[in-house]
């Protein structure tokens, strides 16, 4: 199974989330400017290169630095995807702070489960569920964290596993109660 990301989005797209934002309170003014929608453009990788179906902005400011949330999800996907950036608007810096890439399209969270379950009998063995994929972006766009549950009980097994789907290694990054 390959992914094949790519920046699907260009500033005019970005500027208008931004100025359609429905957050409370929105996205600041000086955040709306065509030089800090470009960059964010080029920093915004979705996992197959096209655009979401669905996208959201929101922001805030402090006196130097503000903080900006694009969001976006697509039909299809298992959840959102959401890009956390960090902006200086006076010197037009941006900055990727931390990412959350849930829009994972069914068949590829599908693969990825058969690579896991494959790779880690304990999967099978305790009767867990996958419960959330979560992929990572550029360079590591080929691996995916997951997270399986056998139930919502005090004490119920929780396994946290990688698997990069190129080398097709899965690795365990933490057990609970299994």
């Amino acid at each position: 199974m390959a992914v094949a990301p790519g920046q699907p989005f260009d500033t005019a797209t970005v500027l208008d989330a931004m100025r359609d934002s429905r957050r409370p309170d929105g996205v600041p003014d000086q955040l709306e400017t065509d030089a800090i929608a470009a960059a964010l453009a080029e920093r915004i990788w979705t996992i197959d290169g096209q655009p979401w179906t669905t996208m959201s902005a929101g922001g805030s400011c402090g006196p130097v630095r503000c903080t900006l949330e694009i969001g976006g999800s697509r039909a299809g996907g298992q959840g959102e995807d959401l890009w956390i950036f960090e902006v200086i608007p006076a010197g037009g810096e941006v900055a990727v702070i931390e990412t959350n890439l849930r829009s994972v399209p069914s068949e590829t969270a599908d693969a990825v489960d058969r690579l896991a379950r494959a790779a880690d009998p304990r999967i099978d063995d305790a009767g867990l569920l996958l419960v959330s994929v979560r992929w990572l972006p550029p360079p590591d766009d080929e691996t995916f964290e997951l997270s399986y549950r056998s139930g919502n009980e005090e004490g119920s097994c929780e396994l946290e596993l990688t698997a990069d789907v190129g080398s097709r290694e899965v690795d365990s990054r933490s057990a609970t109660d299994c």
